[in-house]
């Protein structure tokens, strides 16, 4: 079962991919960056599934982590899968929270916080991790 689990996650991952690339060519900027970081989200959960279910979580790389230093996961991949936790974290879930809910603090919106520039480094980050 943990095959289909991953194949669904890469599946959402994928999915969401895409219509963050959509959203750049549109200049919908929080809404590229919103979708870039569930795309690394799933992509994250996609490698973890094969280690048995995944929790309901906007930062699997804890767990993939976790996983990691258990020794779940061939040596071979252990370079690789630490490239891809630093591509992911760097849309973990402080970027969820901002996309979502902005800045209250500062009193700046979802749509205020992302630039061009944000939305195109978040979707090569998500592109990676994908």
């Amino acid at each position: 079962m943990t095959g289909e689990h991953a194949a669904y996650r890469l599946r959402m991952a994928t999915g969401f991919l895409g219509e963050a690339q959509q959203d750049v060519s549109l200049g919908r900027w929080r809404s590229a960056v919103d979708n870039a970081q569930l795309a690394a989200e799933n992509g994250v959960k996609a490698v973890l599934s094969l280690t048995g279910p995944v929790g309901r979580t906007h930062a699997p790389t804890v767990p993939l982590r976790e996983a990691l230093a258990r020794g779940e996961f061939p040596p071979e991949f252990t370079e690789r899968l630490h490239r891809l936790i630093e591509h992911a974290e760097m849309l973990g879930h402080d970027v969820h929270v901002q996309t979502d809910y902005g800045d209250e603090a500062a009193g700046r919106t979802p749509w205020e916080l992302f630039t061009e520039n944000d939305a195109r480094r978040a979707v090569a980050e998500a592109e990676q991790v994908v």
